[in-house]
């Protein structure tokens, strides 16, 4: 496989578009995002271990035991441990701060997240991924980051009723036509979507603040539509659409 070869040719690429760099204190005209397409799932994954890997043994068995494997991890992470698998390491974290030694814990002050470390063997492959860089992204407007406040993950999985906070470029929400919102669409059927409704909490050109909808399981995208010109108060005559580069996944253990 190639990850384990030690050899010093080429092995990866990966394909970036360029963005205005508005980053304070961060030198540059512009900064590079990756152009990714679609998260890979679990069966993805073992396909192409399978298919390019050269894994001999029975696919449904090993997607079952990958399965598996990452469910005991989840246990053992909120059983307080971290997991080292090698290349990554996982840590549980308990966020905010105590005001004193007697105060008990607040779910809300403070929030469990886990924190991803990559680990040596990962790094090292980076000396031997090539970077195409395809030109300037469409800067009419774009989506950098979608946080799912309830687990702290970003550009990962959604929870269904609780809060989102969305980064980007020119997102404001604005105009009168009804299709104006934040949508969360279905990666497999595009026809499936959901408009969050309610207001939001926080609706500036860099950040949306708003309510995850109700949602199934699957593959999800993010979806803003507005008619927000770029500035000031002047609006399009009809609705843009900014679509996320990367997809978001709602699992059954969030039922």
């Amino acid at each position: 496989m190639a990850i384990i070869n030690n050899v010093n040719e080429v092995l990866h690429r990966i394909r970036v578009k360029l963005y205005p760099n508005y980053l304070p204190h961060v030198e540059g005209a512009y900064i590079a995002r990756a152009d990714n397409e679609a998260s890979l799932s679990i069966e993805e994954v073992c396909a192409a271990l399978k298919n390019r890997g050269g894994f001999t043994g029975s696919y449904d068995d090993l997607v079952e035991h990958v399965q598996q494997f990452f469910d005991e991890t989840a246990y053992q992470l909120c059983d307080g441990f971290a997991v080292n698998t090698g290349y990554f390491s996982i840590h549980p974290n308990v966020g905010g701060t105590f005001d004193k030694i007697t105060e008990g814990h607040d779910g809300k002050k403070h929030p469990v997240t886990f924190r991803f470390r990559t680990r040596a063997p990962l790094r090292s492959l980076a000396d031997r991924i090539v970077v195409d860089v395809e030109g300037l992204a469409d800067v009419s407007g774009y989506i950098d980051e979608f946080v799912d406040i309830s687990s702290g993950a970003a550009n990962d999985v959604l929870t269904p009723g609780g809060l989102f906070s969305i980064a980007g470029h020119k997102i404001k929400i604005a105009g009168d036509d009804p299709d104006v919102g934040v949508y969360v669409v279905s990666a497999d059927d595009p026809s499936l979507r959901v408009k969050a409704s309610g207001r939001l909490a926080e609706n500036t050109a860099s950040k949306l603040i708003g309510v995850v909808p109700a949602l199934g399981a699957g593959a999800w995208k993010v979806e803003i539509k507005t008619q927000y010109a770029g500035s000031g108060n002047t609006v399009l005559k009809s609705p843009r659409v900014i679509e996320s580069a990367f997809t978001l996944t709602v699992s059954e253990a969030a039922f």
